[in-house]
């Protein structure tokens, strides 16, 4: 889907600009976040928006969507000058954008969603529902989902809540469209249905800005790209000619981030034991099928499969999210028995969620009450909490985790992406765990920020903590794992040592639905792991689930 090269005349005549920024400038109180930045969004074409956390992405996204005003600066929309006062005004101009972080009322259904503030009514009295749902039928069969209309949003998982989104877009035949992050929470399936969408728009003219961490994403779908470093542009041009070392280059001024290296050191004895762990749902099935795991000090155990495979709901089984599971769970070889939450945390479990707007965070409170909420108890003395010992340990966390903030007051909403996912795993770090849950670390998080983070995670399990992480990204899974199961419908699928791992491998168990494992283990048995020195996968792996499966075949 890359763009080929063209002359600028032919480029003028197929992807005109319709929209400009020029001088844009942002300030936030004690950050700059756009400095004097030129945008130019093409018409009929796909213009891809890279940089790292914090960079001026969404800001500049903001700023076109009527969410956010220059604070000096203009925009001309086909060469007007336009002032966007809202989200409302932008709309008028044929502007959509579907945000990083879901935007979507859980109690309300999928068509309610979709066509909230912008019902047909009939003779301008009553919701003519019907015709509102023919339609919705209408958007998920041409996202080739089958996701009933009269479904509660809350109930679907985050992925069809993302297609809920991209839906709710498309049904305001925008001209322009932003999608930030659109991929994060989706499943390979998903993501190619999401690309023909894109290519489909593209053809009828449609501007269309992408935001995504994810290199490879960006080379396959962008025709344009603009790079952004600290809020100023550091790059633009057609992607021609443009590879992942030329974004990294632009994006952090060095040719690369690497993931964490490892930093040898022995397991210790078992933190962590799971026996034949059920779940049912409410279909008359399981969501995780009799698992068994074991995990040991100073481990990082990834499980490793596509959306649906049960990963997520195994963690919440573990940490206390689900109370109506079968089986044991033991950490360091005493049965876990407070079915709680505050239970299991003080057992020394702590979990980092998937969906971290949702389940880490409270967006109206500052970044201080947000990452001491779970540990309050440890800054208390009799009935009185210590400020001042607060304040103090949440600034070595900032340090630690290099959370980028202008003031631990500041409310956690006003972070970017990354930064809010630094403040979740602080907070589950200073509840002082044995075992860290970690579901899906890395989403939403550029090269940088995960490098960070993944520089952390190995670090805590050098000092003997235990990890188990969750992620569908084959190339984290291969170079961050000691060992490396596979879940596909709710079993185990497969089990390895990562000396015998490979991405073939991965991908094959997770597309089988029952069966044995590979490489040192079997379905739900508990194999021995090992003590050795974590290895690092190899460079240049795939970071998609597609992209791998492409390989394979």
């Amino acid at each position: 889907m890359a763009a080929t090269s063209m002359a600028p005349t032919d480029q003028a005549e197929k992807h005109p600009i319709g929209l400009t920024i020029r001088d844009g400038v942002k300030v936030y109180p004690g950050t700059r976040a756009l400095k004097n930045v030129d945008f130019d969004l093409r018409m009929g074409a796909v213009n891809v928006l890279v940089g790292e956390n914090g960079a001026g992405k969404s800001t500049m996204m903001k700023v076109i969507a009527g969410v956010e005003r220059l604070t000096s600066g203009r925009i001309t929309i086909d060469g007007r000058d336009v002032v966007l006062t809202s989200t409302k005004d932008a709309a008028r101009h044929g502007i959509g954008m579907i945000f990083q972080e879901l935007n979507l009322f859980p109690n309300m259904t999928v068509t309610e969603n979709i066509f909230i503030t912008r019902e047909k009514t009939r003779a301008g009295f009553d919701i003519d529902m019907a015709s509102l749902r023919e339609e919705t039928r209408a958007l998920m069969r041409r996202l080739e989902q089958d996701i009933d209309p009269d479904t509660p949003v809350g109930d679907l998982k985050v992925g069809q809540q993302q297609i809920v989104e991209i839906a709710k877009s498309l049904a305001q035949n925008a001209r322009i469209l932003i999608l930030d992050e659109p991929t994060s929470a989706l499943s390979a399936a998903e993501v190619e249905i999401l690309f023909r969408v894109i290519d489909d728009l593209r053809g009828q003219g449609v501007g269309i800005v992408y935001i995504s961490h994810r290199m490879d994403e960006l080379i396959r779908v962008g025709d344009y790209i603009t790079v952004l470093r600290d809020g100023a542009i550091t790059g633009s041009q057609s992607m021609e000619g443009v590879d992942i070392p030329w974004i990294v280059r632009h994006m952090i001024g060095e040719s690369s981030k690497d993931f964490a290296k490892e930093i040898a050191h022995d397991f210790g004895p078992e933190v962590l034991r799971l026996e034949h762990i059920r779940a049912p749902n409410s279909h008359g099935s399981f969501d995780v099928d009799d698992v068994s795991l074991s995990l040991r000090e100073g481990e990082i155990l990834g499980i490793y499969g596509l959306m649906g495979a049960g990963r997520t709901e195994l963690l919440e089984c573990i940490i206390g999210g689900n109370t109506t599971y079968k089986g044991e769970i033991y950490v360091r070889g005493e049965r876990v028995s407070d079915p709680s939450v505050a239970g299991r945390i003080a057992r020394g479990i702590a979990l980092i969620p998937e969906d971290r707007k949702r389940d880490g965070l409270i967006q109206i409170l500052p970044i201080r009450e947000n990452m001491t909420l779970s540990s309050l108890s440890a800054l208390t003395k009799g009935i009185h909490l210590s400020l001042k010992r607060e304040l103090g340990v949440v600034r070595d966390f900032i340090r630690r985790m290099t959370v980028k903030i202008a003031s631990p007051e500041h409310e956690v909403s006003s972070l970017s992406g990354g930064n809010q996912q630094k403040v979740v795993i602080s907070k589950a770090l200073m509840t002082g765990p044995s075992v860290l849950l970690m579901d899906e670390p890395s989403r939403g998080i550029d090269i940088g920020a995960k490098a960070e983070v993944f520089r952390v995670m190995r670090k805590l399990a050098a000092d003997g903590l235990g990890i188990i992480f969750v992620t569908s990204d084959l190339e984290e899974v291969m170079q961050l794992s000691d060992r490396i199961i596979v879940m596909s419908n709710g079993r185990i699928s497969g089990m390895f040592d990562i000396a015998d791992a490979t991405e073939t491998k991965l991908i094959e168990a997770s597309a089988r639905g029952h069966g044995g494992g590979h490489g040192g283990g079997h379905g739900s048995g508990h194999p021995p792991a090992q003590p050795h020195s974590p290895a690092a996968g190899p460079e240049g792996r795939g970071t998609e689930i597609h992209a791998a499966e492409d390989a394979s075949r």
